[in-house]
């Protein structure tokens, strides 16, 4: 089988590789469609892993079965979830997947962008959900960016009726306002490139903010009747927007840092305006399993389109066309790479 593995940002290569077999409670499934991850694209995150086998958003067709599955058939079309959690430990219990060691030690083998992967027991049994007639595999590559958004905006603990600032409008920022607005939540959008500040507002956004013209807190002020956000999303990793998004929230809120930044990068920060003002920081890691079901219960419905968010597709032997598609930031949301 083909395999998409990742050298460099400059060395992405199409390599053959032996198809897995499936043991004991696995399965193995033809791969349909895989996304591109905003974190794939940055270099410096994935160099410290290589080399490996990129693609953690899949979705396609159960082909083989293990000894012990219950709950799945051949020919089950499924999206997978490249991390599952014990369900029992400590972490489990207070609903922190993401910190759960199963969770953390579990993946798909090879990877997603493949033309098959193996699903561990653990991840079949915990993350892996039956895709409804009416989801398409293209559709289904987005349940796993869209269920990190569901967990952002609960992190935000933004209520209906409050503002909500997004900064950064790739396809994250935009499932943000899609899923905000839904929740009926006021949302402003930043970003400084036109085509993403228009699609927002073709999304639902209530207003735009062009940080080439104003600084954010300038912008959500006149924005938003005087008053900073509610909440903050911080879709950047950069130390800069952190800042920025910070100066921008009001009493009481939450700012979700939504990104990480580099490993050596320093936040400074004023504890007083925090402590006074009752600013909350809140981190927000990945996705476990409540928020994929949520995340594909809100395409069932039509809340995420594929029309709205897909811009790109390739098939595997273009892989590296596709991830330079995917770098383009004047033109590209979401680049999936589809398997014939």
């Amino acid at each position: 089988m083909r395999v998409a593995r990742f050298y460099s940002a400059s060395d992405i290569r199409v390599e053959d590789a032996p198809v897995p077999e499936p043991g004991c409670g696995q399965a193995l499934v033809r791969t349909r469609a895989c996304g591109i991850c905003t974190g794939d694209i940055m270099g410096w995150y994935l160099e410290r892993k290589a080399p490996l086998v990129l693609g953690h958003e899949p979705a396609g067709d159960i082909v083989a079965l293990g000894e012990g599955v219950e709950g799945f058939k051949v020919d089950d079309r499924v999206f997978v979830h490249h991390h599952a959690p014990c369900g029992d430990c400590r972490q489990c219990r207070r609903g922190e997947h993401v910190h759960c060691k199963t969770w953390r030690q579990t993946g798909l083998v090879p990877g997603g962008m493949s033309d098959y992967f193996l699903v561990p027991a653990e991840n079949l049994r915990g993350d892996t959900l039956l895709l409804p007639p009416g989801v398409s595999y293209a559709a289904a590559s987005l349940v796993e960016p869209a269920a990190c958004v569901v967990k952002s905006l609960r992190r935000s603990r933004v209520a209906a009726g409050e503002t909500l600032l997004v900064i950064g409008l790739g396809v994250m920022g935009q499932l943000h306002v899609l899923l905000a607005k839904a929740a009926g939540l006021r949302v402003v959008a930043a970003d400084m490139v036109d085509f993403r500040l228009a699609r927002a507002l073709e999304l639902g956004a209530d207003a735009v903010i062009d940080v080439r013209s104003r600084t954010l807190a300038e912008g959500i002020v006149a924005a938003n009747d005087g008053e900073k956000a509610d909440g903050v999303i911080v879709g950047p990793g950069s130390i800069e927007t952190m800042q920025a998004g910070i100066a921008a929230c009001g009493r009481a809120g939450t700012v979700v840092l939504f990104t990480a930044s580099q490993p050596a990068d320093v936040l400074p920060l004023r504890p007083y305006d925090l402590y006074f003002d009752e600013i909350m920081i809140a981190p927000s890691y990945s996705c476990g399993p409540e928020d994929t079901r949520q995340a594909l219960s809100a395409i069932v419905k039509g809340i995420i389109r594929e029309e709205d968010l897909i811009t790109h597709r390739f098939g595997l032997e273009r892989v590296v066309e596709a991830f330079q598609a995917a770098a383009r930031v004047d033109e590209a949301l979401k680049t999936i790479v589809e398997f014939a």
